[in-house]
C-alpha cells in the first residue's frame, strides 16, 4: 500500500474530477452516509458501482465524455469515468482522492469487443484511490452488480480497509482479470495520454458505439 500523504490537489476540483459541479455535490451529499470517512467512502463506492451501468461500447474520449458530471447525466459509464465520478464525489465530501491506472488482461468479454480490440489487454483500466485512516485504498466501481450476476463474476466489494481490485478468477474458477502493468497514481485524468493510446491500440473502437452492450451480454450469457 502506498503511504504518501494527500496534498491539497487531492481535495480540489478539476475539469474532469469536477467535484464543484452542483450535480456531483448533490450526489455526494445524498450517498455519502456514515459516521466517518471509511463508512462514507464505502457508501459512495457502492452508489457509483451499482447506480450506473457499466458500458464499454460508448466510450467518448473527450473531457465532456469523461468528466464526473457526465456519468450522472448519462446514467452509465466504463471504468474510467466511473472512477472519475467516485473521485469527484469523495472530494466533494472532504475525502482526498486520486485516480489509479493499470493495464489488465481481460479473459471475459463480448465477441464484439474481442473482434474490435484484437487483443485481450485493456489499456488504461481506471480505478479510484481514496485516503482513509492513514492510507490510500483502491476502489474499483466499474462492474455493476447486475453485470456481475449475468457474467458469473464475483462482485467487487469495498470495505474501506483493503484494496478492492478485479478478481483473478470468476465464480466458476475461470480466469477473469490479470494485472499486467501498473501505470501509477494521478491527481487528475491524464486525458491526452489516454486518448493517444486508445487511438493507437484500438483504432476500430468507435465502431462499437452504435451497438448495445447490455443486449449482447444477455445474448451471450443466455442459459
Amino acid at each position: 500500500m502506498q503511504h504518501d500523504t494527500p496534498r491539497p490537489e487531492h481535495l480540489l476540483p478539476t475539469a474532469a474530477i469536477n467535484s464543484d459541479h452542483p450535480a456531483v455535490q448533490t450526489f455526494a451529499r445524498e450517498h455519502a452516509r456514515g459516521n466517518d470517512d471509511r463508512e462514507r467512502a464505502v457508501a459512495l463506492n457502492l452508489a457509483v458501482r451499482d447506480g450506473f451501468r457499466y458500458d464499454p461500447y460508448r466510450i467518448e474520449l473527450s473531457l465532456a465524455g469523461l468528466c464526473a458530471s457526465s456519468v450522472l447525466e448519462k446514467g452509465y459509464g466504463w471504468c474510467v469515468p466511473k472512477a472519475v465520478l467516485l473521485a469527484a464525489a469523495a472530494r466533494a465530501v472532504g475525502i482526498p482522492s486520486r485516480l489509479g491506472f493499470a493495464d489488465v488482461r481481460n479473459h471475459l468479454s463480448t465477441e464484439r469487443m474481442r473482434a474490435t480490440m484484437r487483443t485481450d489487454t485493456f489499456y488504461w483500466h481506471g480505478y479510484t484511490e481514496l485516503w482513509i485512516n492513514g492510507g490510500w485504498r483502491k476502489a474499483t466501481p466499474a462492474f455493476n452488480i447486475e453485470l456481475c450476476e449475468r457474467f458469473g463474476l464475483l462482485p467487487l466489494d469495498f470495505d474501506g480497509e483493503h484494496d478492492s481490485i478485479y478478481h483473478e478468477f470468476d465464480k466458476a474458477g475461470h480466469r477473469h482479470m490479470e494485472y499486467v502493468h501498473q501505470r501509477g497514481s494521478f491527481d487528475d485524468l491524464p486525458l491526452d495520454t489516454l486518448r493517444a493510446d486508445f487511438e493507437r491500440f484500438y483504432p476500430e473502437w468507435p465502431q462499437m458505439q452504435s451497438a448495445d452492450f447490455e443486449h449482447e451480454v444477455r445474448q451471450e450469457t443466455r442459459k
